[in-house]
């Protein structure tokens, strides 16, 4: 049974799908003596593979049908052989993602498919079980696949908030986290507000984040927010304190100031508005984007400029 699972691999690398299925077909008919305890695992993945080509020939015929469109006749042969393919697939991927372990491309299959013919309530379900059954491992993509499921049903945002919340746990530099922290920046919640600039900061932790403009528009926003309402000023404390020794060399050194200011201003601006709270009008960064900015007559920069002298004793309560 192995040796069909890994020639059926080589021929679906070859591109040979057809032989590929006949080979899966004639291996799951495959009985010799009693099934071990091996053999039915392995029995089960040919299965859950054979049940993966199902899926594509489905998906194939659909993709037919919504480009042809109402074709009569052709149309319902179309309808027929994709409604076969569905029982088909739907039987053995329901099967193999009933095992505890991680079954991604089978789960996202088997959504599809639930999804495509109106099953919601069995979809969520799978979905759910995926993500929270202690018995599988921790997996962050089942919770990205259960938050953009509740996404594209337009569950609430409480619904949306709690799947990204153990996904912030598990990879707290996922791109999601922008959604993340959007979702808890427009809660009224002073708790969700305040896990929001938690999310942000600890996602510019990772060195992906480094030029990430969004990012750090989310923080930048926040911060400015809470310097201007001088209210909760020992949130940015608190991030800062643990980061202070290591993020001016890590984001805000002069070097990276005239590589950012040269190649995306708009980084540079948002990344400035965020030295010059943290770091004071002294900060390298700061002066020189700054400099940089008001040089070129960019109204923004001028602002900034203001702003940041306005708010300088800021700093310091954070600094200290």
């Amino acid at each position: 049974l192995q040796v069909c699972l890994e020639h059926a691999f080589h021929l679906l690398c070859n591109g040979l799908i057809d032989e590929a299925y006949q080979n899966l077909s004639l291996a799951e008919s495959w009985r010799f003596g009693e099934q071990t305890a091996i053999q039915d695992k392995e029995m089960k993945l040919i299965q859950a593979y054979r049940g993966l080509l199902d899926y594509y020939s489905w998906s194939k015929q659909k993709t037919i049908l919504l480009e042809h469109g109402q074709d009569g006749f052709e149309d319902l042969s179309v309808e027929r052989e994709m409604h076969s393919c569905f029982r088909k697939a739907a039987v053995n991927l329901k099967e193999i993602i009933k095992i505890p372990g991680v079954w991604d491309l089978f789960v996202k299959c088997y959504v599809d498919l639930l999804e495509f013919y109106g099953d919601h309530n069995e979809a969520r379900q799978v979905l759910n079980e995926y993500a929270y059954n202690s018995k599988f491992p921790a997996n962050p993509n089942a919770h990205v696949y259960l938050y953009q499921f509740l996404k594209r049903h337009g569950e609430s945002k409480k619904s949306l908030i709690s799947a990204l919340k153990i996904l912030h746990d598990i990879v707290p530099s996922h791109e999601l986290m922008i959604d993340f922290n959007t979702m808890l920046q427009k809660s009224k919640k002073r708790k969700k507000r305040r896990l929001g600039l938690e999310v942000i900061f600890a996602a510019l932790d990772y060195a992906g984040w480094k030029e990430n403009v969004k990012a750090w528009s989310c923080l930048a926003r926040q911060v400015k927010q809470i310097v201007i309402s001088e209210k909760h000023l020992d949130w940015i404390k608190q991030e800062w304190n643990s980061r202070k020794d290591w993020w001016p060399a890590f984001h805000f050194s002069r070097y990276l100031a005239k590589r950012n200011w040269q190649e995306n201003e708009s980084l540079s601006y948002e990344k400035a508005v965020v030295a010059g709270i943290l770091l004071g009008k002294d900060c390298k960064y700061f002066k020189y984007v700054s400099h940089q900015g008001c040089k070129a007559q960019v109204k923004r920069f001028r602002t900034l400029k203001k702003f940041v002298n306005k708010h300088n004793p800021v700093y310091l309560r954070i600094s200290g």
